[in-house]
């Protein structure tokens, strides 16, 4: 007996130190928050090749078929169908890829304008200061959902034009974060020795300024990529984005309100699917400023 429990003890001392150690581990390194996206790009670049059928081919006998879970499920499709028909899954990992390539496309160039005003309006001061944040203030105060609405109605629905309303939505936040660092760098000796050897303000912003604010922008970017899903995604929702049968996951949660009540899964997986990514990417945004920002790793 005395045999058993000097074998049993360090078993149940080793378990909850190993569950201390794990929960640490993923406290301090972002795991999970890198796998969902790893899944996500994965499925947006290979997305022909992972699919198990084409996300716009159109079965109305398997219309509202059951995931393969149920017992009725004819186990054709993993995730269930669609009210086309339309295997769940395939439409999922496409979205992903029609995901990916319109938030990278707007937030570069979201990046680049907003960055590039914030560089000038902080470097250069006075009343071009004064008007590039105006601009700012006035921009922030017309509702994007209205400018995005608007625009689909006069011009129309389609990926570029899309691209370009989440454009001129993500360069508003790069502005007022960028200048306000370019403001405290400026000041700094070295940028004073960089104008007394004679260098130009181009050449100071590009090569002396521009590396010291690219932690804040690395942060912002990433913390504005999950804005710009929810967007696209509202807009899809409210019919004034990307249009059907492109698979997008708005627009699957939007097809799908209808059957809630008879196949709740059509409108269940687009939203979980939002509902990871974003708060993988806000998770990954908090990590990258804490490990950025040298104020937050002295605490």
């Amino acid at each position: 007996m005395a045999t058993m429990t000097t074998s049993v003890r360090p078993v149940a001392i080793c378990r909850p130190r190993l569950l201390a150690t794990m929960v640490g581990f993923l406290g301090r390194w972002p795991v999970l928050s890198v796998f969902v996206l790893l899944v996500l790009i994965v499925s947006g670049a290979f997305a022909p090749l992972i699919a198990p059928h084409d996300p716009l081919e159109q079965t109305l006998a398997d219309r509202n078929a059951k995931p393969v879970w149920y017992v009725q499920s004819s186990g054709k499709y993993l995730l269930g169908a669609d009210q086309m028909g339309r295997d769940l899954l395939s439409r999922l990992i496409h979205g992903a890829r029609i995901s990916l390539f319109v938030m990278a496309i707007s937030l570069v160039v979201g990046m680049v304008l907003g960055t590039g005003m914030g560089l000038i309006a902080g470097y250069i001061g006075g009343n071009v200061d004064e008007l590039l944040m105006r601009f700012v203030d006035v921009w922030w105060s017309i509702p994007f959902l209205l400018q995005a609405m608007v625009v689909a109605m006069v011009i129309g629905q389609s990926i570029p034009i899309m691209m370009g309303l989440l454009a001129l939505l993500a360069w508003t936040g790069f502005v007022r974060n960028v200048r306000a660092e370019v403001l405290s760098l400026k000041t700094r000796d070295y940028v004073a020795l960089a104008r007394v050897a004679g260098a130009s303000d181009v050449r100071i912003m590009l090569w002396h300024i521009l590396p010291g604010v690219m932690n804040t922008v690395i942060v912002i970017a990433t913390l504005r990529v999950s804005g710009l899903i929810l967007a696209e995604a509202s807009l899809s929702f409210l019919g004034a984005g990307i249009p059907s049968p492109t698979p997008t996951w708005g627009l699957m949660a939007a097809e799908g309100r209808s059957y809630m009540a008879t196949a709740w899964w059509i409108s269940f997986f687009p939203g979980l699917a939002i509902f990871l990514v974003v708060m993988s990417l806000n998770f990954l945004g908090d990590w990258l400023r804490d490990r950025m920002d040298p104020r937050l790793r002295q605490l």
